[in-house]
């Protein structure tokens, strides 16, 4: 972790906020044109990476950045190349393309029809969305969680009942798939019952809760679980609250402070959820004090496991409370966050193209923290 200093006074300091989202946004095209210089230095693994322009696309639909070209092109190309060239497919013997949101054919297919939206790229999203049922990750990574996601979004673009149906006929699969108080994940050849968003149980929370797809009686059963797991697998210590990666021993013993593991994800995620429910609001302020007295991570500035990412627990709090001590701590983070990427620029010559460890995600962060928002890139608007 890495101290921040002056977090309130960088947090009413607009034009600064601004100047350093219009360089981020810089940095991150820049880092595109020039993704293959400088890799190992930076640690960046490049191979194949068919998903790395799609985040210009997400700026653009943000509002965040003024985009100088059309990215339309690109993005409607972009399946056609996943599908020849499928990311992953010797590091995890995928065996070809897969219909995943975040790792497959359907976020590439769902930014396409963004920019230049093509009757076959819904008739193909569908497909894909249907044959990621019964995958048995279940969760948002690879899994019917994020093909849920899909679905929803292009029934807010379009309006078309067979998004809603495609929608239930997951939810209802990964329902069934509840059976106790966590899912249980099947992912690069282990089991693990995970509780952070990116391949665990709030993530799966999160693509049930978001919208009003999901029947009254089962969303009442769906926040009171939440709120029940969530409480039995809390570590409280002296007002402040984390949660472990998984009920299972991982490879690692160390306490993770992060979005995609810990007490930043878990806010994150869970803060929408029983919005008047006492004992949540106490777990997850208990968990946004903890992310504020760690302080910013020192693995970068990033969303997945930067001060980004542990930023949006603070704006979920402010959403969920109204309390701008919270927008002040997010403001705060994405100042370090905006510095943080300068740094990285400076010390390898070049910034990073990712959306989710790179500088595009820090960018939107920030405009989430200009205009008060608390929207996660991907999960909650795309």
């Amino acid at each position: 972790m890495e101290r921040i200093a002056s977090a309130r006074d960088h947090s009413r300091d607009r034009r600064r906020r601004r100047e350093r989202l219009r360089r981020a946004g810089a940095v991150a095209r820049a880092s595109t044109r020039r993704r293959r210089r400088s890799a190992a230095a930076a640690r960046v693994d490049l191979p194949g990476c068919q998903r790395c322009r799609l985040g210009s696309g997400r700026a653009w639909r943000l509002g965040a950045a003024e985009l100088l070209r059309s990215w339309a092109p690109t993005a409607v190309a972009l399946h056609e190349r996943y599908v020849a060239h499928p990311d992953f497919e010797e590091e995890l013997g995928l065996g070809g393309p897969v219909p995943s949101f975040w790792t497959g054919e359907s976020g590439i297919l769902l930014v396409a029809h963004r920019l230049a939206p093509e009757a076959w790229q819904e008739e193909r999203l569908l497909a894909c969305i249907q044959a990621n049922v019964a995958n048995p990750s279940w969760e948002l990574m690879w899994g019917s969680p994020g093909t849920m996601l899909a679905a929803q979004v292009m029934h807010e673009r379009t309006g078309a009942e067979r998004w809603v149906e495609a929608w239930r006929e997951s939810a209802d699969r990964l329902w069934q798939e509840w059976r106790g108080e966590l899912w249980l994940q099947d992912l690069y050849g282990r089991t693990a019952h995970i509780l952070g968003p990116a391949h665990g149980f709030v993530g799966n929370v999160h693509a049930l809760a978001r919208g009003r797809l999901l029947d009254k009686g089962r969303r009442n059963e769906l926040e009171r679980r939440a709120v029940a797991a969530a409480a039995r697998h809390a570590q409280r210590a002296n007002g402040l609250v984390q949660w472990p990666p998984s009920l299972e021993p991982g490879k690692s013993t160390e306490i993770r402070t992060q979005w995609c593991h810990g007490a930043p994800g878990i806010v994150a995620s869970l803060a929408p959820v029983a919005p008047r429910d006492q004992q949540l609001t106490e777990l997850l302020v208990g968990g946004g004090e903890l992310t504020w007295r760690a302080g910013p991570l020192a693995k970068g500035p990033g969303l997945c496991h930067g001060t980004a990412g542990n930023g949006y627990a603070f704006l979920k709090l402010f959403e969920r409370s109204g309390d701008e001590l919270w927008l002040d701590r997010a403001r705060g983070f994405a100042m370090h966050a905006a510095a943080q990427v300068e740094r990285m620029r400076s010390t390898y010559g070049r910034g990073r193209y990712t959306l989710w460890t790179g500088d595009l995600g820090t960018a939107l962060y920030l405009q989430c923290c200009i205009s008060a928002e608390a929207a996660v890139p991907t999960l909650d608007s795309c």
